[in-house]
C-alpha cells in the first residue's frame, strides 16, 4: 500500500497553478508563437511533402493537410487548457503529475525526452542530407572515403558518422544556454526567413496548370485523389507529424509573462498559420508538376528547376534548411526545460535542476542532454529510430486528454484565481446505477470512465483493423461506457484519433518503447521515487500532524 500511494502521489495544484518560478519571465504573444511555428515549419512541409504526395495522396495532400491539422488541433485545445491552468515548464508531464500522479508523469516525461531528442536528430540529419545535395554529396563521399562504413544501408547504425549534423546539433546548444531571449531571436529570425520562402513557394501558382487535377488515373480513380481516400487519409496520419511542436507553448509556461492568456491565443495562432501555409505550398507543388514526377526529397526545389527557375530553386533550399533550423532550435530549446521539470520535482538527478544564475537557464541539462543528442545524431540510424516520434507524442497527447477529462470532475480547488472549491459536479437522475458511482471516491466515476472510454476505443480501432465488425468485446465495452456520465466532446474525439492512429503501429515500435521505458523506471524506482519533492512534502505534512498530535496529547495529560 505505500509503493502504491508513492507511485500515485500527486502535484498540489496551488503549487502547479503558481506563476512563481526561477526562470524568468520574458516572452510574450508572438515569442512564442514563433517559437511553436519554428518547431513546425521545416522538415515537415519541405520533406515529408514530396513523399506523401507521391506515394500516399497526390493532389488530395490538401486535405491530408486539412484533417491533420484538424486531429492536431484537437490535442491542442487539451494542452492549452492545461497550459493556461498550471502554467509550468514540462508540458504533459507537468499535466499528468497533477491529474494522474507521479509515476504516470515519470513515463509520460520520459518519453517526452526521447521524442525531443530523436526529433532534434531526425532534423539535423535531414538538414545534414538537404545540404550535401547541393555539393553533390560531397559531404557523404569523403566521410565515408575518410572513415569507412559503419553499417549497411537500413541497419540500426547509420551507414556513417553525421559529423556536419552532430556539429549542428552543438552549435545552436550554445546559442539555446546564452538564454531564452537571445534563443527565441535567433529563431524568428529564422522563421521570418522561412514564411517570407514560403510566400515565394506560393507565387510559384504563377506555373498552375489546373488539369493536373481533373480526369482518372490508370486504377480508375480520380486523378486529384490517385490512391483512393485510403490513400488521402494515410497521408493525413503522415501529415499530423507536421504539427508536431504545439506542445512546446505549454513547455515554456515558466517563461511566459501572462501564461493564462498567451498560451491558449498562441496554441490557436501557430497551428492556424501553419495549416494556411502547408495548404497553399502543397496546393502550388501539384499544380505545377503530375503527382507521378514530384521529387521526394526536394520536392519544391526539384519542382522549381524543373520550371528553369533555377534562382527560385536555390531560394527555396535556402528556405528549407532554414525551416528545419528552426525545428532544431526550438526543440533543443524544449529538451532541457523538459528535463529540468523532472529534475526540479526531483524525479531525475538533482543537479539537472539547477539554473545559472546568469543567463536563468538549466545549463546542466542542456549540457548532458545535448552531449546524448549529439552522440545519438552522429552513429544512429535516424530512419529506424522515427517511429519512435509517432508513439511517443500519440501517448503524450492520449494522456493529456485523458487528464482533461478526469481533472474537470475532481473535486480540488482548481488555481489561485479562483475563490471556490470544485465539488466534480453531479450526476444527473437518470443515470443508471446512479447509487454506485456515487458511493465511489471522489472522482471515482471519471476514472473509471476514461479507463472504459480508453479501452472501448481500443478495442473498436483493433476490430475495424482486424474486420471484426462485431467485435463482443468491443461493443461491451461501449455499452458500460455508456453507463458513465457523457464528457466533454473535445478529449473524448482527440483520444479517438490518438488511439486510431497508435493502433497502427508496428510491434517493434512498442518493443522498443518498452526498451525506453525500462530504463527510466530503473532510475525512477532507484533514485527518484526517493528523491521526489512531492514525497519529501508530503512527509513534512505527516510529521507536522503528528507534532500536532503529541503536543495535543500532553496538553490533555497535563
Amino acid at each position: 500500500m505505500s509503493l502504491l500511494k508513492a507511485i500515485s502521489r500527486k502535484k498540489k495544484l496551488e503549487e502547479a497553478a503558481s506563476l512563481d518560478s526561477n526562470l524568468r519571465r520574458c516572452l510574450g504573444l508572438f515569442d512564442i508563437t514563433f517559437l511553436a511555428l519554428g518547431q513546425m515549419m521545416g522538415a515537415g512541409i519541405y520533406v515529408l511533402t514530396g513523399t506523401v504526395v507521391r506515394n500516399m495522396a497526390g493532389p488530395s495532400i490538401i486535405f491530408s493537410f486539412l484533417l491533420a491539422g484538424a486531429a492536431a488541433l484537437l490535442s491542442a485545445f487539451s494542452y492549452a487548457e492545461f497550459g493556461a491552468r498550471f502554467p509550468r515548464a514540462g508540458s504533459a508531464y507537468t499535466y499528468t503529475y497533477v491529474g494522474l500522479g507521479e509515476l504516470w508523469a515519470f513515463v509520460v516525461g520520459w518519453t517526452i525526452l526521447l521524442e525531443y531528442m530523436i526529433g532534434n536528430a531526425a532534423v539535423a540529419r535531414s538538414w545534414s542530407a538537404y545540404f550535401d545535395t547541393l555539393v553533390d554529396n560531397q559531404v557523404e563521399n569523403m566521410t565515408v572515403g575518410a572513415f569507412g562504413e559503419f553499417n549497411t544501408a537500413g541497419g540500426f547504425f547509420s551507414r556513417y558518422p553525421d559529423f556536419l549534423a552532430c556539429a549542428l546539433i552543438l552549435l545552436v546548444s550554445v546559442a539555446i544556454s546564452l538564454g531564452s531571449r537571445i534563443s527565441s531571436n535567433v529563431n524568428s529570425t529564422f522563421v521570418i526567413l522561412n514564411i517570407v520562402v514560403s510566400i515565394v513557394v506560393i507565387c510559384g501558382a504563377t506555373y498552375a496548370d489546373f488539369s493536373l487535377w481533373t480526369g482518372t488515373v490508370p486504377n480508375g480513380n480520380y486523378r486529384f485523389m490517385p490512391f483512393g481516400v485510403e490513400g488521402m487519409l494515410s497521408g493525413a496520419a503522415t501529415c499530423f507529424f507536421s504539427y508536431i511542436g504545439f506542445e512546446m507553448l505549454a513547455t515554456t509556461g515558466e517563461e511566459v509573462k501572462e501564461p493564462r492568456k498567451t498560451i491558449p491565443r498562441a496554441t490557436f495562432l501557430c497551428i492556424s498559420v501553419v495549416a494556411t501555409i502547408y495548404i497553399l505550398m502543397s496546393s502550388t507543388l501539384t499544380l505545377m508538376l503530375p503527382y507521378e514526377d514530384v521529387h521526394p526529397r526536394a520536392p519544391f526545389a526539384e519542382a522549381f528547376d524543373a520550371k528553369g527557375a533555377t534562382v527560385v530553386r536555390y531560394i527555396i533550399t535556402a528556405g528549407a534548411l532554414a525551416g528545419m533550423s528552426n525545428n532544431l532550435v526550438a526543440g533543443v530549446f524544449s529538451l532541457p526545460r523538459s528535463v529540468y521539470a523532472m529534475a526540479d520535482d526531483g524525479l531525475l538527478f538533482k543537479f539537472l535542476a539547477q539554473v545559472n544564475k546568469k543567463t536563468q537557464v538549466p545549463l546542466n541539462a542542456i549540457i548532458v542532454f545535448t552531449l546524448l543528442n549529439a552522440i545519438l545524431t552522429l552513429v544512429f540510424d535516424i530512419d529506424s529510430l522515427v517511429e519512435f516520434l509517432s508513439i511517443g507524442t500519440l501517448f503524450a497527447y492520449s494522456i493529456v486528454s485523458a487528464c482533461v477529462l478526469i481533472l474537470r470532475y475532481q473535486p480540488a480547488p482548481i488555481g489561485n484565481d479562483y475563490k471556490r472549491l470544485d465539488n466534480g459536479g453531479t450526476l444527473r437522475a437518470w443515470i443508471p446505477f446512479r447509487n454506485f458511482w456515487e458511493s465511489l471516491p471522489a472522482g471515482g466515476s471519471i476514472s473509471i470512465g476514461v479507463a472504459l472510454l480508453v479501452s472501448s476505443f481500443f478495442s473498436f480501432i483493433f476490430a475495424l483493423k482486424l474486420e471484426l465488425y462485431g467485435s463482443v468485446v468491443g461493443m461491451l465495452l461501449l455499452s458500460l461506457n455508456l453507463l458513465v456520465p457523457f464528457v466533454p466532446f473535445m478529449p473524448c474525439l482527440s483520444l479517438l484519433v490518438n488511439v486510431a492512429m497508435m493502433a497502427h503501429l508496428s510491434y517493434l515500435t512498442w518493443i522498443r518503447l518498452f526498451i525506453w521505458m525500462a530504463i527510466g523506471l530503473i532510475i525512477y524506482f532507484a533514485y527518484g521515487i526517493r528523491h521526489s519533492k512531492e514525497a519529501r512534502r508530503l512527509t513534512t505534512i505527516a510529521d507536522m500532524r503528528m507534532s500536532s498530535t503529541f503536543s495535543h496529547r500532553n496538553t490533555l495529560k497535563q
